[in-house]
């Protein structure tokens, strides 16, 4: 089945079934609206933070249960990657699609890019859940939507999975390079991050080599390595550190000279110059912040700060942060890149204006007495109001 729900309370929703049965549905917070009670902030609808449409997806044959979030489409169809993942619950799970759609229209309002924001998560381990039948089922309800929104690859899911999606949906990118596609966007994910940290010692130090400096990488799957690579090639001294003891094996098989510790509680509060998370979210945390050591925080993981208010806290401790969404925006240059015809130079070249991007953020925040977390909003606000109001809701002709 698959659910959807508009913008403001008590629009007409529509639920399409897998039978082809067709339900009407409206919001919850219509009844308690005309009656004059507040509206309820604990459902579904209470929860969505200005959210145009969040899709429920359930197939019972594969195994499917997915949501798909979609924040904006005023500056283009919503671009964001599938998230599998074995949430707690179906609360953990809306939570993480709703801040990631939200972050993913900020990144791409921020990147200069004709596109808007989106993110889908399906419900599951996918080294034991996922399937062609699961991943194609997950496609028809993509397509559903006819182009509002484009998936690709993100957390547990990589680009011979959007080959298996794209058998059913034409709205797929990050596909294999075989299928025409720009495979691996971790590559360009990492490059950014680097740029993006090359701006924030410039600001911080004076200069945009990290030569010298000690480094830390939390997380070094795709785009953790990657970044390592680029941080060595600088001449950077870098410690590592993630859950999975394969990844990390690798890493130093490779790149003997780096150094690891157990995790990310110790790596924090070890001697860093910049700390970069490269794993999932809410890696900046009050804990965090207190013990932190590192003059920057410059990382791949998306939505790093735990909760509002941590930003002002590393600002009155003088710890610079690099917004996550600014930085990292290079793995959706890549893909978004592929939709006119895939060029790793050109998709290259793009990620590298993160530098300039990351400096003129961290200039307003100067200028306007603000947090990075809060100029680097004002940007991308700027540019959804000036350049959305042209455009109005986005729907496919």
């Amino acid at each position: 089945m698959l659910t959807t729900w508009a913008d403001h309370p008590g629009d007409v929703g529509v639920a399409v079934h897998a039978t082809g049965r067709v339900t009407i549905v409206t919001g919850p917070d219509e009844a308690s609206s005309r009656a004059g009670a507040a509206p309820d902030r604990t459902g579904v609808f209470g929860r969505r933070s200005g959210h145009e449409q969040v899709v429920f997806c359930s197939d019972d044959a594969s195994g499917l249960r997915a949501i798909i979030g979609i924040y904006s489409t005023v500056l283009g169809p919503a671009l964001g990657g599938t998230r599998f993942y074995p949430y707690a619950d179906e609360h953990a799970a809306l939570d993480d699609v709703l801040a990631l759609s939200k972050g993913m229209a900020y990144k791409a309002a921020l990147a200069g890019l004709d596109l808007g924001g989106g993110k889908a998560v399906i419900l599951g381990d996918p080294r034991q859940d996922k399937s062609e039948a699961l991943l194609r089922a997950y496609g028809r309800f993509v397509q559903s939507l006819g182009g509002r929104y484009y998936t690709a690859c993100d957390v547990g899911t990589c680009s011979e999975d959007m080959d298996q999606v794209a058998r059913e949906c034409r709205y797929v990118t990050g596909r294999t390079v075989a299928h025409g596609g720009a495979g691996d966007s971790s590559v360009l994910t990492a490059y950014g991050v680097f740029q993006g940290m090359r701006a924030t010692a410039e600001v911080a130090w004076s200069t945009t080599s990290l030569a010298g400096r000690r480094v830390g990488v939390a997380g070094v799957g795709k785009v953790g390595r990657h970044l390592v690579e680029q941080l060595l090639d600088d001449g950077a001294s870098v410690v590592v550190t993630d859950v999975d003891e394969q990844a990390v094996a690798r890493l130093t098989s490779d790149y003997p000279q780096v150094s690891v510790v157990a995790d990310s509680d110790e790596m924090v509060r070890s001697d860093l110059d910049v700390y970069a998370p490269c794993a999932l979210g809410g890696a900046i945390s009050d804990e965090v912040v207190e013990v932190l050591r590192a003059s920057i925080i410059c990382g791949a993981a998306n939505n790093q700060l735990a909760h509002e208010g941590i930003e002002k806290v590393l600002e009155q401790r003088g710890v610079l942060y690099a917004p996550d969404y600014c930085v990292n925006a290079g793995g959706l240059m890549q893909v978004a890149d592929e939709l006119e015809g895939f060029s790793f130079e050109r998709a290259r070249e793009r990620a590298t204006g993160i530098f300039e991007t990351t400096k003129r953020v961290l200039a307003l925040a100067d200028a306007e007495g603000v947090s990075p977390a809060l100029a680097a909003d004002r940007l991308a606000e700027r540019r959804m109001n000036e350049v959305g109001r042209l455009r109005g809701l986005w729907v496919r002709d």
